[in-house]
């Protein structure tokens, strides 16, 4: 759906001069402030609404975006030495402004070498011409960890080989931009850049609302359409991520989301017959389009990495079978290798007969001798590193030599360096980076800036999405604009003269029609299942450890017959009542966590706040509370924390299949939990009070009271407990949901014939319906038991294997 928006631009503010005491960096470009130190004007309408804020309204408006970037769980994964953790996405507040006219011509320059890439991609796994002609050196292809040999003449489903491609680029002191890399693997951040997006304008919704800036939703949208006419209408559509350790893994399930693509996992996969088929509950369904986010060489473990355990084996062989597309190619990455930079301009002129538009940073590949002796005679003002590195300068300082920075005894060991290793070594042309502002301490500051530009391949050719994904630095040294190395991101703003197409993914028609939820992996499944036993766990947990607390609280003796009990019981399932909030119970919140994590794009923001806010008060009570009435009633604030946490799933999810196997192990667990403790507390031998307790951990006692007019006793404790098919806490209501829920389950009849789970689920059912208080006895508790622990096995081996 396309709007023209009739705000019009607001004039351009008088701010010739930049606000708060801004000073761009002597000899350096810088993206708001030209050479002459005026704002330039695609600045001034955001610097005059800036110079009307106060910095208290400033704060308020940055920490509302960093109050919405934790609340959706916006993160990335950094990686130390020793430890690997999840951190805050450290966005830069303020957006990099862009002319559109820059921007265009930007973009025929970032066409045409997405144009070049292609072609030479295709060339090595074809006929190897440039190799042939002398273009590229065989040493660099032959010798590439990214040249992958079982893929040569293998040609793409769709006669492309790249459709998803990002830039890294950077402007100089002169300037000029330059493409400092290229990424053609997997390439990231697109996603981020939507968040970006989204978050930024939630804190300038008023400036960027009256700014002509180009939106981001019309480049995905053309994007998808093309991923979608491009394969059989019963193919389905997926992101192929390396899974949760991955350090860009949001972004993987934000982008399956909100593409409405599947989000697979290599495990998730099969190829059977040469076709890529996925493991859902209703049975194996075709594959016809991966947008792979893991390396290509782990993709298949038989002919690629043979110690890939992400991979699926036969994706090799469904390539050659043209069955399914790749986004990109395998083997696509080999352009990204630093070297391919130096032969790229040689290579343009041969395949498309037109120098580059847009220049890469200069480079010398120092396998060759007057290439090296270049390299080694202007050592000050280059930088060496791995030719076979595909990462920028800025991204491998740890590896990369600034030559600048050596003493005048180290330069003879450089040039010895490149004599032995020169083939495996390239210099590249140490830039100047430009600057952008970053809003530090009150103030606008400098900061090294590089951009990454995004390029899909649509039905109308090469797209160029319009904004994308900066990279600001923590300080001066541009090798810091590394997010691992404290660096931050920020949006991209196009910014045109006249009013934009405000574009939408929503289709324009009126008319529509209901899809149903797609398939449902079996992973996916089970993550869904262990959530609903997991949080149904912790509950049951809280609730006895609940009354333990309160009876403690009371009696200040835990050798008292009815806690020892009790306590005895909690040992059993390794549960420790000297700590007021048990590591067993922080664990299972936690795995409750780490199974809704494996499902990000199928899982609501405001659930996922909800399970992080208890995991987090969990840990906080764990250090902080003493047992007894503290106990008591944290395990009460958890309880409705646990609480919110059920009624938003409750309320808000869709009931299609994944809500189907959320609750079935939410009432497969509260049967165990209810199992076990009727067994265990309602015996001839049970101390006083436990019939009580009972009552009280499972929350019925007030209707108890109504139910029967009799005190406590064993037979009305275990008809409202273990046979009311009215009390949702009972034996027999799981049983019965499980038994609703199994109905509408797929392939819950094949052939005219219950399913094992159906069939299994109904038996119990009927066997637990037709007993009386008499009759449950403890060897009958045992029992069923391990019926149900069965029962959950069945499901396994029905949907989940």
């Amino acid at each position: 759906m396309k709007t023209t928006s009739a705000q019009a631009q607001p004039e351009a503010g008088a701010a010739e001069k930049p606000v708060r005491g801004y000073a761009p960096l002597p000899g350096v470009a810088d993206e708001m402030v030209d050479t002459d130190g005026n704002v330039r004007p695609v600045w001034r309408h955001f610097l005059s609404a800036l110079e009307r804020m106060d910095e208290t309204e400033l704060s308020g408006r940055f920490a509302r975006v960093d109050r919405y970037l934790r609340d959706a769980g916006v993160f990335y994964r950094a990686y130390g030495k020793e430890t690997v953790t999840d951190r805050a996405w450290p966005l830069s507040h303020i957006p990099v402004l862009i002319d559109e006219a820059e921007w265009d011509d930007l973009s025929r320059g970032l066409v045409q070498r997405a144009e070049l890439l292609e072609a030479v991609v295709a060339d090595i796994y074809g006929k190897n011409d440039l190799v042939a002609n002398g273009l590229l050196p065989p040493a660099l292809v032959a010798s590439n960890n990214e040249f992958l040999r079982p893929l040569v003449g293998v040609q793409p489903a769709g006669q492309h080989f790249l459709h998803f491609v990002s830039f890294e680029i950077g402007r100089g002191p002169d300037g000029n931009w330059w493409v400092l890399s290229d990424r053609t693997q997997a390439p990231s951040g697109a996603g981020f850049a939507l968040e970006n997006r989204v978050a930024t304008t939630r804190a300038f919704s008023d400036v960027y609302a009256e700014t002509h800036a180009h939106r981001l939703a019309g480049f995905f949208g053309a994007f998808r359409n093309a991923l979608q006419a491009g394969k059989p209408a019963e193919d389905r559509i997926a992101v192929l991520t390396p899974g949760l350790a991955n350090e860009t893994y949001f972004e993987h399930a934000y982008i399956a989301r909100y593409l409405g693509f599947m989000l697979l996992e290599g495990e998730d996969l099969t190829v059977v017959g040469g076709k890529v088929m996925v493991r859902t509950v209703a049975g194996l369904k075709p594959v016809g389009v991966l947008w792979r986010r893991l390396d290509a060489a782990f993709a298949d473990p038989l002919e690629l990495n043979q110690n890939s355990h992400i991979g699926t084996p036969g994706m090799v062989e469904a390539l050659r079978a043209g069955s399914v597309t790749f986004v990109n190619a395998l083997g696509a990455g080999i352009v990204e290798t630093r070297a391919f930079l130096s032969f790229l301009p040689n290579i343009c002129r041969h395949l498309l007969g037109e120098d580059q538009r847009l220049p890469s940073i200069a480079t010398w590949w120092c396998g060759q001798e007057d290439e090296r002796a270049h390299v080694a005679g202007h050592i000050e003002r280059m930088i060496v590193g791995p030719a076979y590195s595909t990462r920028p300068f800025f991204d491998d300082n740890e590896q990369s030599v600034l030559g600048s920075s050596l003493r005048e005894t180290a330069r003879q060991s450089i040039t010895e360096w490149l004599e032995t290793d020169g083939p495996r070594l390239v210099g590249q042309e140490a830039v100047t980076l430009s600057t952008t502002p970053a809003f530090v301490d009150g103030k606008l500051v400098p900061r090294p800036m590089s951009l990454r530009v995004f390029a899909a391949r649509t039905r109308d050719g090469w797209q160029i999405m319009p904004g994308g994904f900066a990279r600001i630095g923590a300080g001066d040294n541009v090798s810091a604009i590394a997010m691992q190395e404290g660096g931050s991101a920020a949006d991209v703003w196009i910014v045109s003269r006249k009013p934009v197409e405000r574009t939408s993914l929503l289709p324009a028609e009126e008319m529509f029609i209901r899809n149903m939820p797609g398939s449902l992996p079996s992973r996916a499944a089970d993550n869904l299942f262990w959530l609903g036993r997991y949080i149904e766990r912790a509950e049951g947990a809280l609730r006895i450890l609940r009354a333990w607390h309160g009876r403690y609280a009371e009696y200040a003796d835990p050798s008292q017959p009815l806690l020892k009990d009790v306590t005895d019981y909690l040992d059993a399932l390794d549960i420790d009542t000297s700590e007021a909030v048990p590591t067993s119970l922080i664990r299972n919140i936690d795995s409750a966590v780490f199974s809704a994590s494996n499902i990000r794009d199928r899982f609501s923001p405001d659930g996922w706040l909800a399970l992080n806010d208890l995991s987090k008060t969990a840990r906080r009570f764990h250090v902080s509370i003493e047992p007894g009435d503290d106990a008591t009633r944290a395990m009460t604030v958890l309880l409705r924390k646990l609480a919110g946490f059920a009624g938003l799933v409750h309320e808000n999810m869709y009931r299609f299949t994944g809500w189907r196997f959320l609750s079935i192990g939410r009432y497969l667990e509260r049967g165990l939990h209810m199992t076990r403790l009727l067994g265990h507390m309602s015996g001839e031998d049970a101390p006083d009070g436990a019939l009580d307790m009972l009552l009280e951990i499972g929350d019925s006692v007030m209707t108890h009271r109504r139910r029967y007019n009799v005190a406590t006793a064993r037979l009305t404790v275990t008809d409202l407990l273990a046979l009311d098919p009215l009390n949702p806490r009972s034996i027999l209501y799981q049983l019965n949901e499980i038994k609703n829920e199994v109905e509408q389950l797929p392939n819950a009849y094949a052939n005219g014939q219950m399913s094992p789970f159906y069939r299994e689920a109904m038996r119990l059912h009927a066997g637990l319906a037709v007993m009386t208080p008499e009759t449950m006895t403890d060897a009958v508790y045992k029992r069923f038991e391990a019926e149900l622990e069965k029962l959950s096995d069945i499901l396994a081996q029905t949907y989940l294997s």
